[in-house]
């Protein structure tokens, strides 16, 4: 029973015993020993303490800053944010072109957030973040910008990578500050947006069990970000978090994505028809250009383009009219342009008059097969220039807008990838090891036509490719590549026969392009015109 008082004594007084331990240690005791000691002695002693006390002070002080710095944002959670006021912004929903969906998705969050009284008065409540979804270069972080301007709200802008850093707990340190001064802001001006680009980077699945503690810090700066759009609440704050990303939403932790936090996804695509042939006429309208430059005839070319993309191509087309003394840009200028971009700066090889030869047989076969059997893509240009690896190349462009491939389309890529390896098959009864890239795309196509669209002819229906190999009946896999090789065989009949009936123009491009090295487009046509 004593044992057990005791225990308990110590339990319900442990720090004052443990602060009147301290006292005698390091006050009392060192009083007695030093009455003990002879005077000369005790002063020297006391002498030296005294002396090193400002060192032990100053040393107390600089560990206990670096600590300071390290865990409460100090110096090191600092970094760069850009706070802007609405009126600075000055970007209008007028201003960009283009993404008029995603405009008019973003108005509604623009009238949610000026509309936000009448909206607590019934009872609702202010939408706390808003993901923007889409490729890269497509103006996600414009749109947030007109947001902002068309709200009248000051926006805090930072990139998701200035989260990350070598210390730990840093990146959470960066995420209290940024929503403190967030909320700040949004007492000084009514309401603020948080904008945070490349989310992805802190954004993305955590992870729970790592041997090696790698993601750890990534974790907790994602729990922090969590912890704080949690703690916005209508009383203190009228702060959105608007966050962007080009990856896939499925990389995203779902913590994230929940209801209460990114309360929204607007998708900011790639531009249509009319949006393209839109942004063509801005950005040409900035240089000097040819009056005679078909507008609709470039943005049926720039099919998938981004709006960044299309500044790109009117940029370089402007750099290539001043290296050829031009005073303004031509048609000429522009498709020279997309051809350096896509395919890279043409470089004519040194090569013996028959790999010439032949390089031209295996691209006027890629070019007649294009040409005459593709149903949703166009020649561009032909060239037996290098560029990067390749020796020549046919550059096909897609005919309109498409999401999805049929058969039909998947077969004929198929079809004209094998084309150029026919076509050196039936001139010359051999073929180069350049039709290795050509033979890899084909059957990679097969593979996930028979494999995982149901797309063979043996009626086999399912992704087989996600069953586990251990557990794929072998007769059924054989049966599957057999298909895929009956594909494969049948199109590149198919190829022979195309080419074989067509020999002619085959005969007629090869001559051209050992003359001109390159084909442009309405060249293309002429020659087929003529064989009508």
């Amino acid at each position: 029973m004593f044992w057990y008082r005791l225990k308990l004594f110590f339990k319900k007084n442990w720090i004052v015993l443990s602060l009147a331990f301290l006292v005698f240690i390091s006050i009392i005791l060192p009083i007695i020993y030093l009455s003990n000691l002879e005077v000369n002695t005790r002063r020297y002693i006391m002498g030296i303490n005294i002396a090193s006390m400002p060192w032990a002070v100053l040393q107390t002080i600089i560990f206990v800053g670096f600590l300071y710095l390290l865990h409460y944002g100090g110096g090191f959670s600092r970094f760069k944010k850009a706070k802007i006021k609405s009126e600075k912004v000055n970007i209008k929903f007028s201003d960009i072109i283009g993404l008029e969906q995603a405009k008019r998705e973003a108005w509604e969050v623009v009238q949610l957030i000026k509309d936000r009284k009448r909206v607590k008065k019934i009872g609702g409540k202010i939408i706390k973040g808003v993901l923007l979804i889409g490729p890269p270069g497509c103006g996600k972080t414009m749109l947030a910008k007109a947001i902002s301007t068309e709200s009248e709200v000051p926006l805090l802008s930072v990139a998701g990578s200035e989260f990350v850093e070598v210390f730990v707990g840093v990146g959470a340190s960066r995420v209290r500050k940024l929503f403190s001064e967030a909320r700040y802001t949004a007492k000084s001006f009514g309401a603020c947006i948080i904008f945070i680009d490349e989310v992805e980077v802190i954004g993305r699945r955590r992870i729970l069990y790592d041997a090696f503690g790698g993601g750890s810090e990534t974790n907790s700066t994602q729990n922090q970000l969590l912890v704080e759009m949690d703690g916005l609440n209508d009383d203190d704050s009228n702060v959105i978090v608007f966050a962007a990303t080009n990856a896939l939403e499925e990389i995203l932790d779902d913590a994230l994505l929940r209801p209460g936090r990114f309360d929204r996804k607007i998708f900011v695509g790639r531009p249509n028809l009319i949006e393209r042939e839109q942004l063509f006429g801005y950005y040409l309208n900035k240089i000097k250009y040819d009056p005679a430059i078909d507008i609709p005839r470039l943005a049926r070319k720039a099919v998938y383009k981004t709006p960044a993309e299309i500044e790109n191509i009117v940029k370089e087309s402007a750099l290539i009219a001043a290296r050829n003394n031009r005073e303004m840009v031509t048609y000429q200028d522009i498709t020279a342009a997309i051809e350096r971009i896509e395919l890279g700066f043409a470089h004519k090889l040194i090569m013996t008059p028959k790999e010439r030869e032949m390089t031209a047989y295996h691209e006027a076969g890629h070019l007649v097969v294009l040409y005459l059997t593709h149903p949703t893509r166009d020649v561009f240009k032909i060239s037996i220039l290098n560029r990067g690896r390749a020796l020549g190349v046919v550059h096909s462009i897609p005919k309109e807008e498409l999401y999805t491939q049929d058969r039909n389309s998947l077969l004929a890529s198929i079809r004209v990838s094998l084309s150029g390896y026919v076509c050196e098959k039936i001139k010359y009864n051999t073929t180069s090891d350049g039709v290795g890239e050509d033979l890899d795309n084909a059957t990679k196509i097969a593979h996930n036509m028979v494999w995982k669209l149901g797309m063979g002819d043996g009626g086999y229906v399912g992704n087989f490719s996600a069953i586990p190999e251990k557990e794929l009946s072998p007769d059924i896999a054989l049966k599957l590549n057999n298909e895929m090789l009956s594909i494969l065989k049948k199109e590149m009949n198919e190829s022979e026969i195309i080419l074989r009936k067509n020999w002619n123009i085959v005969e007629e491009f090869v001559k051209l392009l050992l003359e001109k090295d390159e084909l442009e487009y309405d060249e293309i046509v002429e020659v087929f015109n003529k064989y009508k």
